[in-house]
C-alpha cells in the first residue's frame, strides 16, 4: 500500500512535498501573516501571461514588465516557468509570492515523481496548483494576490490543455486559449480574432506575440517589446517532445514583422 513505503529514516513516504514540510519543517513554508487590517508591503506586480493551443501542443507567453505602483520595477521579468518536462505555469499578481509559488510547485512535482516512481497526470498537476492557491488565500485577502495560468501536454489525451484559476483556488479548463493579468482582457480579445484550430507553430507564435502587443497598447501595466534594449516577450512551447524556449531572435522577427505591417497599414492609429 502507498502508506507502507518508508523514507530514508523509517518514516512513511509522503508523495506531497508540501505536506512533508508542513509536518516536519513548517517554518520553511511560505508565510504571509499580516496584522489584521494591515497594509500589504509595496511589491512588484507581474502583468500579462497567456496560453493557446496549436497543432502540436501549447504556446505560453508573457510580457517582461513588472510594475510597482506607477513605476516600472523590472523590464526583464520572466513570467513563464517550467513546471516539469510537459507543463508550465505563467504567473500574474504580486511578483515575489508568485515566483515562490511557481518554484515550490516545481519541487512538489519532482518530489511526487521521486516518491511514487511516476509523474502525475496533467489534471493531477492542475489540482496540485489549485491546492497551493488555496493555501495562499489568507494572504490574497490582504492584497498579496497570485493568479497563475497552467498549461501542458496531456500524454493520455494526446493534446495540449490550458487551466485558469481564481484567487480562491478554483480551477477551470479553457480548451482553446486564455490570458491572465492586467492586460488579460485585451490579450483575450486579440486571441479571439486570431486563434483557429490546428494552427502551426509559426501561426501560434505570431498570434501570441500579437496578443501581447495589443495588450501593451491598451494596458499601462503590460510592457511592449523594446527594440533598443533587445527586450522581447517570453515565449515557450510545450509538446510531446517537452518544454522548450523560443529563441529571442525568432521572437524579434515576429515582432518586427507585426510592427512593420502596422506601420504600413493606413488604417492603423497614428
Amino acid at each position: 500500500m502507498e502508506g507502507s513505503r518508508s523514507g530514508p529514516f523509517g518514516e512513511p513516504s509522503n508523495p506531497s512535498f508540501i505536506d512533508t514540510l508542513r509536518h516536519q519543517a513548517p517554518h520553511l513554508l511560505p508565510h504571509r501573516d499580516l496584522s489584521p487590517g494591515g497594509e500589504p508591503p509595496a511589491a512588484p506586480h507581474g502583468t500579462t501571461v497567456l496560453a493557446l493551443r496549436y497543432r502540436d501542443g501549447v504556446v505560453m507567453a508573457g510580457d517582461r514588465q513588472a510594475t510597482e505602483g506607477f513605476q516600472v520595477a523590472s523590464r526583464r521579468m520572466d513570467k513563464i516557468f517550467k513546471a516539469d518536462d510537459l507543463s508550465g505555469v505563467g504567473i500574474a499578481g504580486v511578483a515575489g509570492p508568485a515566483m515562490e509559488m511557481a518554484r515550490l510547485f516545481q519541487t512538489e512535482l519532482e518530489h511526487y515523481e521521486k516518491v511514487e516512481g511516476d509523474s502525475l497526470s496533467l489534471e493531477g498537476k492542475a489540482n496540485k496548483l489549485s491546492q497551493m492557491l488555496r493555501m495562499n488565500l489568507p494572504a490574497a485577502m490582504q492584497g498579496l494576490v497570485v493568479v497563475p495560468l497552467f498549461a501542458g501536454f496531456d500524454e493520455r489525451a494526446g493534446l495540449g490543455r490550458i487551466f485558469k484559476y481564481d484567487v480562491t483556488g478554483g480551477k477551470y479548463e479553457d480548451t482553446d486559449y486564455y490570458a491572465q493579468g492586467s492586460g488579460g482582457k485585451d490579450a483575450r480579445d486579440s486571441l479571439k480574432k486570431r486563434w483557429r484550430r490546428d494552427m502551426t507553430r509559426e501561426e501560434a507564435l505570431r498570434a501570441a506575440v500579437e496578443a501581447l502587443l495589443d495588450a501593451a497598447d491598451e494596458d499601462v501595466g503590460t510592457g511592449g517589446p523594446d527594440l533598443v534594449r533587445g527586450i522581447f516577450p517570453t515565449v515557450k512551447t510545450i509538446t510531446r517532445s517537452g518544454f522548450a524556449e523560443v529563441p529571442d531572435e525568432e521572437i524579434r522577427r515576429a515582432v518586427e514583422a507585426l510592427l512593420g505591417e502596422r506601420a504600413t497599414d493606413t488604417g492603423a492609429p497614428r
